[in-house]
């Protein structure tokens, strides 16, 4: 598909990467009803077509861009059973002219990414993209992790707002929301920044006088946006990072190393979580400003070992040049290769390549707009004037300002119906939101305490249940003895996150590297939940993957919730309506709040 790399960059990288087939790209293919003489000569489809074989290219160019969410890749000159691959420079003048035809007649902008000398003239890659409304843009989402000290605040940091650190951290102020993390300088939030290219790949971000961004002015400035995820390093906050990962469906996993440190710590954890979630990754090892020669070489020859390893069977590409970038976005989506930059966020060496490399990405989540519309819920908020407002991502169908959805479920598992009043995307006020992309409505008749983490908005056609318990296929990662019937743990599942039980499964008991099909049963709240999502199963440092193969929404309500719910003491129902009262020393408890007797019982029951 994509040439192979030409020359060894980085240790350990001499084998060129497989020929995968990649969605978006696409290699010049005869014609339908060519004979084998046309075949031969399939690289010469674009020089002068007539008028049916333009219709039958134009054709072809819908069906790429429809499969690459509004962005193709072609190869001119790459014909298949050519004896010779290129073309001379009158002839792929033509070319181009012809392919500029067909992204007008595509509604569709077109750019030359690079031309490459073969043995019979030049091939030219170029990248198509649809063109959209002012008031739109093609998005996708890339989560960043990585051990604490990696570096990736100060990544995202110089990436949007262009400017290079200082080497103390003055690029990552900007994106830090509460104050102690500025204090410590470790990020304890799932904090999100965009990076916004225009038409012919050009960064669109401007920092105003104030170092501040315009989220709106930028996205109606870019053609594509890329949303960052921004996700904590320590391990204590592993819990927020598996959200992130889960609920916010990143495209694509930015595993950042430092170049002093190596992979330590948590890199290897969060490696493992995007290989688990099957999220394609691409490696950027920072401060190769301040690292040692020897040092370097040998923390990169650690990347290359755990990438090849059985567990990755990755094949690192150590990008060093622009032909190297092209080569790995256009094979990037087979998922075997992962690109692996060397950058310095204080010099700025090698971030133009990552620039670069991130403006040809696509987004791998299909819209389904035929589909009816649903909207997974990971945050809300209350705003003033305005009322309870959520976000999350829209998973398929399209949603439309005064559309009425089903919010749930509710804690007895009913959905309520709200209408939109607003929607917004990337602070920008639009009227419809697509699958795959992210937004924020305002609600009507819905207060912010009514709304958690994970649940949905639906359309009342889907008749949707909520469900207590499901049955789930899983793969213990690691367990220190074993897991058997009656084992809870923290379910992350989408948006979904709660803690489950273990009621059944089809095993005694399991270990570690076991596989096993179970049936769980959540704690408190009953969920909405789509079979094949993919799940993760954690608990201290016990952690398991899965995905989800039933749900039983005729499952009763646990019998330990009933209870709990029902047979209330009426010593607590006394004590709940009573204010909580200060004993003194040495004094006695009357009229103090002392302790109330219990009827039919000699006990006492203490405030």
């Amino acid at each position: 598909m994509a040439t192979a790399i030409g020359h060894d960059s980085g240790p350990g990288v001499t084998r060129t990467p497989p020929h995968v087939p990649s969605v978006p790209t696409v290699v010049d293919t005869a014609l339908n009803g060519c004979t084998k003489a046309d075949m031969d000569n399939s690289n010469l489809q674009f020089v002068s077509p007539s008028a049916e074989e333009f219709d039958v290219l134009q054709r072809q160019l819908k069906a790429r861009l429809e499969e690459g969410q509004g962005e193709a890749i072609y190869e001119i000159g790459m014909g298949v059973g050519c004896s010779a691959n290129g073309l001379q420079p009158d002839k792929m003048e033509a070319s181009l002219a012809t392919v500029a035809s067909l992204a007008s007649a595509c509604n569709a902008d077109f750019q030359v990414l690079r031309q490459k000398p073969m043995e019979a003239g030049t091939i030219a890659q170029v990248v198509l993209r649809r063109k959209v409304n002012e008031d739109d843009f093609l998005e996708v989402r890339v989560a960043v992790v990585g051990n604490v000290d990696a570096g990736k605040s100060t990544m995202l940091g110089v990436l949007t707002h262009g400017e290079l650190d200082n080497g103390r951290g003055v690029a990552r102020q900007k994106l830090f929301r509460h104050k102690h993390e500025i204090e410590t300088g470790r990020t304890s939030s799932v904090g999100t920044d965009i990076l916004g290219f225009d038409k012919d790949g050009n960064v669109v971000n401007r920092a105003d006088m104030h170092g501040g961004l315009n989220w709106a002015e930028i996205c109606r400035a870019s053609t594509k946006v890329i949303t960052f995820i921004d996700l904590a390093g320590h391990e204590k906050y592993l819990k927020t990072t598996v959200f992130g990962m889960t609920g916010h469906a990143p495209d694509f996993c930015m595993m950042m190393v430092g170049a002093n440190a190596g992979m330590i710590g948590m890199t290897k954890e969060h490696l493992g979580l995007a290989l688990a979630l099957g999220v394609p990754v691409f490696v950027v090892v920072t401060k190769i400003d301040m690292c040692p020669p020897n040092v370097l070489q040998e923390n990169l020859k650690v990347v290359t070992r755990v990438l090849k390893s059985p567990g990755c069977r990755k094949i690192p590409i150590f990008v060093q040049s622009y032909d190297d970038v092209i080569t790995c976005a256009t094979n990037f989506t087979s998922e075997r290769i992962c690109p692996v930059f060397q950058v310095s966020n204080v010099t700025g060496e090698n971030i133009g390549l990552l620039k670069t490399f991130l403006s040809l990405l696509s987004t791998r989540m299909h819209p389904h707009l035929d589909k009816s519309p649903k909207f997974q819920i990971d945050e809300s908020y209350n705003v003033q004037g305005v009322g309870a407002v959520v976000s999350g991502i829209c998973l398929e169908g399209v949603i439309s300002v005064n559309d009425v959805l089903l919010l749930g479920p509710m804690a007895d598992g009913e959905f309520l119906p709200t209408a939109i009043k607003g929607i917004h995307r990337k602070r920008m006020p639009v009227q419809e939101v697509r699958g795959g992309q992210t937004a924020s409505f305002a609600l009507k008749k819905v207060r912010r305490n009514q709304i958690r983490k994970g649940m949905v908005m639906v359309h009342p056609s889907e008749n949707p249940v909520a469900s207590w318990e499901f049955e789930g296929e899983i793969l213990i990662l690691h367990h220190p003895t074993t897991i058997s019937v009656k084992y809870q743990a923290m379910i992350h599942c989408g948006c979904t996150r709660q803690t489950a039980s273990i009621i059944s499964m089809d095993r005694d008991n399991i270990r570690t590297g076991d596989k096993a099909i179970c049936r769980f049963q959540f704690i408190k709240n009953p969920e909405y939940l789509r079979v094949g999502t993919r799940m993760v199963f954690r608990e201290g440092r016990t952690k398991a993957v899965g995905m989800v193969l039933r749900v039983f929404p005729d499952a009763s309500t646990p019998p330990a919730l009933l209870a709990s719910a029902s047979t209330v003491p009426p010593t607590l129902q006394h004590q709940t309506s009573q204010p909580r009262t200060r004993r003194r020393r040495g004094r006695g408890t009357k009229g103090l709040g002392g302790p109330t007797p219990v009827a039919g019982t000699g006990s006492t029951a203490s405030l």
